[in-house]
């Protein structure tokens, strides 16, 4: 029997040459950037008694129908005394006081500042200038009440003044949504008050204490750790 002749030798398998592994490039470096932020700027406040008393003075000077309006323009917007936030706070313990609104307002700006000292400064300023200015104006009314003229310019004055007071609200309307209660909690307690003053003409005192309470008891058990 004759032998199968013998398999030929597997051929070597090409040599897979590699690529020549590169030394792996430096990432670019990049721009180093400060993160140190400068530090805010101190809220301004009133620098001495003259100033509150004569800041107070120049807004009661301007607050024609209604100071509330200036109010809030002056210490909020203009000088920045007080935030928005801070404001509606005062404004709202203003309101729980006896008394009128924004001389309980002003008692307790000044008080906020430079303790007993800044509220007398506070209500002088908003009290002493308007008072004889009032005075002048009032002698000047009882001698031309009758003038028609006069009696027209006073409406339109009062229409002017609704304006602001409602401008005002919605000003103080628009920081609700930084309170810590849910937006429209804060909204639907706004709304029964407008509701229970401007239509059932509720006593002020009863919404105060029934609406006003609850958004005490709500607003700290939000809070409450």
């Amino acid at each position: 029997m004759t032998s199968p002749p013998d398999a030929p030798p597997a051929c070597p398998p090409p040599s897979s040459s590699s690529p020549a592994s590169l030394p792996a490039s430096p990432p670019a470096s990049l721009s180093n950037r400060s993160d140190s932020s400068p530090d805010a700027s101190p809220q301004p406040r009133p620098r001495s008694l003259t100033e509150l008393f004569v800041a107070f003075t120049v807004l009661a000077l301007q607050g024609f129908g209604g100071v509330l309006p200036v109010v809030q323009r002056e210490m909020v917007e203009r000088r920045r005394w007080m935030t928005q936030e801070d404001f509606i706070e005062e404004w709202a313990l203003a309101q729980t006081m006896p008394g009128p609104n924004v001389v309980n307002l002003s008692l307790v700006i000044g008080n906020r500042y430079f303790g007993l000292r800044g509220a007398c400064a506070a209500l002088l300023g908003m009290l002493l200038v308007p008072s004889l200015v009032v005075l002048a104006l009032a002698t000047a009314y009882a001698r031309f009440a009758a003038n028609p003229h006069v009696a027209g310019a006073l409406r339109g004055m009062a229409a002017v003044t609704a304006g602001m007071i409602a401008a005002t609200g919605i000003k103080l309307a628009a920081s609700l949504h930084r309170h810590p209660l849910p937006l429209p909690l804060t909204a639907s307690v706004a709304v029964l008050a407008i509701v229970g003053l401007a239509f059932l003409r509720l006593p002020m005192l009863l919404v105060l204490a029934v609406l006003g309470g609850l958004g005490c008891v709500l607003t700290y058990r939000r809070l409450k750790p």
